[in-house]
């Protein structure tokens, strides 16, 4: 059975307007146009309308909902995902509702909510976008899937990041203003980056950095976050990173 646009509508709740733009930028394209011009859409057009619905429900831009779709090998395999990542929102939410709960509670008591539940569930979604593409490319391109990080501390991933920035910032500046890698500017600025990143767990040392420092120069995703700081950026690091591996 074929349907027009305005049945969709009615269907679905998307506009008519709506469903044209997804026609027009190809994301949803009808089966086929009748010779009076009406767009017309089967029961795969359906089943795409509803998988787009579950991905606009989860935040996805449809530049990504439509790339999503082009590398889904099943309807199947793209619902299981979409039932995994609504799961996990399910699960943030909750979070959330307790929180919101155990802080009306406290309220009414007059008491003063601990600093750590009163930001539970809070800020994951900036953290988990921030990584899903970064995680997908190491996934995609050499097969391994990084553990899901368990966000308990945020505070500290703040601090983590904000160390990160510094450091490439730091080397961005030096680039721009000419300093020789050998500089002892340098060399003391990634001794206290490492530092930092062991007191942080990460467990590096000069050498482990040096090959970390090889990787972004050589891996195609990694070496472009460097160069849009400052072109030659990925190749600077990698310098540091080894005069600093030989005094050391």
């Amino acid at each position: 059975m074929l349907y027009k646009v305005k049945k969709i509508s009615e269907l679905t709740g998307v506009t008519i307007k709506t469903l044209y733009y997804y026609h027009k930028i190809g994301l949803l394209k009808p089966c086929k146009i009748s010779d009076a011009g009406y767009r017309l859409y089967g029961e795969k057009e359906l089943e795409r309308l509803q998988q787009i619905l579950f991905y606009r429900e989860l935040d996805f831009s449809l530049k990504d909902i439509k790339k999503t779709l082009e590398n889904e090998p099943s309807r199947i395999m793209c619902l299981i995902k979409q039932q995994k990542l609504l799961f996990a929102r399910r699960q943030r939410l909750d979070v959330l509702l307790e929180t919101i709960d155990s802080s009306i509670n406290l309220v009414k008591k007059g008491e003063t909510m601990n600093k750590e539940e009163m930001f539970k569930g809070l800020n994951v979604d900036e953290w988990e976008n921030a990584l899903l593409e970064h995680n997908n490319y190491i996934k995609d391109n050499y097969g391994y899937e990084i553990p899901k990080i368990k966000y308990k501390n945020l505070e500290n991933m703040n601090e983590s990041a904000k160390e990160a920035q510094r450091f490439i910032e730091y080397l961005a500046t030096a680039l721009k203003s000419g300093w020789k890698a050998s500089d002892k500017r340098l060399q003391k600025v990634l001794k206290d980056h490492i530092e930092f990143l062991n007191n942080h767990s990460m467990n590096i040392n000069s050498k482990l950095f040096v090959k970390q420092a090889r990787f972004f120069l050589e891996d195609d995703f990694h070496r472009d976050v460097l160069e849009k700081q400052q072109i030659g950026l990925s190749y600077y690091l990698y310098t540091i990173a080894e005069m600093y591996a030989e005094l050391n």
